[in-house]
Formats: structure tokens, C-alpha cells, sequence
């Protein structure tokens, strides 16, 4: 039997611990992956682990994703079950908590068709859904502005229920100097606004399009909405004020979506 780590003080427990803090993920250089299903998404997308520690229970009842674990991870450790809750940011961990090296797949500007753009973006459940909403859709990648909330947050990835890893995303320090970069490169940039003239149903979505969304009580700065080739609003029940930024960018990434297959674009999928 591997002996296992009970300490809280333990060395190594200690600094997967400061992991829940944004600034120790950027001066350790890796960020926590939590739970079975990040942990095979991450080794399906070909994320290699720094460390991987379990409990001894989830290492019984997951033998093969074990030893893939320590061939693949630098170091693989059993902790009891207290060690993992205090390591993990969930309430009921499930038996296994990971570092991975920070860094992801960057869009391919020369082969976008369809993105989404997000501004200030506070809510890491948000920017997470807004992930997993736009893989499911097929986008070809994600613009974060610098000033929103770490692409890396555990709660951003667990919303993204794995598909951070499948969806190419880069965080600009320069936002509107790229949305200009692509329109240089034939981009059509669409930004949603409660006080746009058309809905987004009305306009073309079939040319490459980026979709630009802002932060979720201010919307967009001005200087970004300006830079818009149209600008689109969702209507709304009156006396509602606004929706949910990752419900917004669901319905306009569909509606592109569904302009595509209707037109004989891009490939029709099942329901997942």
C-alpha cells in the first residue's frame, strides 16, 4: 500500500493549497483542475498533469485513470480524505484534485469563422458557461479582456464542464487594438447592446463573426461598442432589464449557428 499524506502542514499540501488564489497561480505557473471529469478531459485534450493527489478510495474505484495519472503527471500522491478537502475549493470533492502548467491553445485568427469576445467578465460561472457554450456551438475561439476574471479560476473551469480544454482562448491585455485586427482581417464584429436599433436575429451571421458580450451590470465601454461593425439587442419583456451574459451569448452563437446549416455551413451535430 502507497503511503498516504494526512498533514495539513505536509509541504506539498500547503502550496496546492495557496492555489486558490490568483496570484499564487501566476507565481507557481500552474493552476487546480478538480474532479474525474476535468481530469480525463484535460488527458483527452492532451493537458499533462503536474501533480495529481486522490484519496485511496477514489484510487480503487478509478485503477486506470490511476496509473495513467503516474505515468503522465510529474508527481501523483495519496492524501486522506481530509488533506483533499482541504486542497480542493469544492464543498464534496470527489476523491481527486490536479495541478496542470498554465497556458492553452490560442485562436487561429486565419481560420475564425465564429468567436466570441467578453469584457470585463466578473462572474467565473459566467465566463465558464459562456466556455462550454460556445465549444458546444463549434466557435473557433475566445477573446478575454485582461481587466475580467482569471481564465483559469477552479469555478471557471468547472463550469465549462471540461470544454476549456477543447476551445481555444487567449486573454488580451488589448482588446479593442484586436477586435480592429480582425476586422482588418475581415471579421465581422458584432456587439450586443439594450439599446441597438435591430435584433439579433435580423442581421447576417454567416461571414466570420465575432460575437462581443460586456460585464454583467455595466455591459460594454463605449470604446468597444464604437468599434462595432453592427450593433444587436436581445429583446426583452417589459420591465425586464437585462439577461444573463452567458444566456445572451448562447442565443446569439445559436442563431449563427443556425443561419450556417440553414445556408449549407458548417457541419449539423446531434443533441449532446
Amino acid at each position: 500500500m502507497e503511503p498516504t499524506i494526512t498533514s495539513l502542514q505536509n509541504p506539498l499540501v500547503k502550496q496546492m493549497r495557496k492555489l486558490h488564489q490568483a496570484k499564487e497561480r501566476r507565481s507557481q505557473d500552474v493552476f487546480l483542475l478538480e474532479g474525474t471529469h476535468l481530469l480525463e478531459e484535460a488527458y483527452a485534450n492532451g493537458y499533462a498533469p503536474v501533480t495529481v493527489c486522490c484519496t485511496p478510495t477514489w484510487q480503487e474505484s478509478h485503477p486506470d485513470l490511476w496509473q495513467q495519472s503516474t505515468a503522465r503527471s510529474q508527481r501523483s500522491e495519496l492524501v486522506s480524505a481530509e488533506v483533499l478537502k482541504s486542497i480542493a475549493t469544492t464543498v464534496n470533492p470527489d476523491g481527486v484534485v490536479a495541478t496542470v502548467q498554465r497556458g492553452r491553445k490560442s485562436p487561429d485568427l486565419g481560420q475564425m469563422q465564429l468567436g466570441v469576445a467578453l469584457e470585463t467578465i466578473q462572474d467565473p460561472g459566467n465566463l465558464g458557461t459562456v466556455i462550454r457554450t460556445a465549444a458546444a456551438v463549434g466557435a473557433d475561439g475566445l477573446w478575454l479582456s485582461a481587466n475580467s476574471v482569471d481564465l483559469d479560476h477552479p469555478k471557471v473551469l468547472r463550469a465549462s464542464a471540461g470544454q476549456w480544454f477543447r476551445l481555444p482562448m487567449t486573454v488580451s491585455s488589448d482588446l479593442g487594438a484586436e477586435l480592429q485586427g480582425m476586422q482588418q482581417q475581415g471579421v465581422q464584429i458584432v456587439a450586443t447592446l439594450p439599446n441597438a436599433a435591430v435584433t439579433f436575429w435580423e442581421i447576417d451571421l454567416t461571414p466570420p463573426t465575432l460575437i462581443l458580450l460586456g460585464n454583467e451590470g455595466a455591459g460594454l465601454t463605449s470604446e468597444l461598442a464604437e468599434i462595432a461593425d453592427v450593433q444587436v439587442k436581445i429583446p426583452l419583456a417589459s420591465g425586464v432589464e437585462s439577461l444573463n451574459v452567458a444566456v445572451a451569448a448562447a442565443l446569439i452563437l445559436y442563431e449563427a449557428r443556425r443561419q450556417r446549416d440553414g445556408k449549407g455551413r458548417g457541419d449539423s451535430q446531434g443533441e449532446g
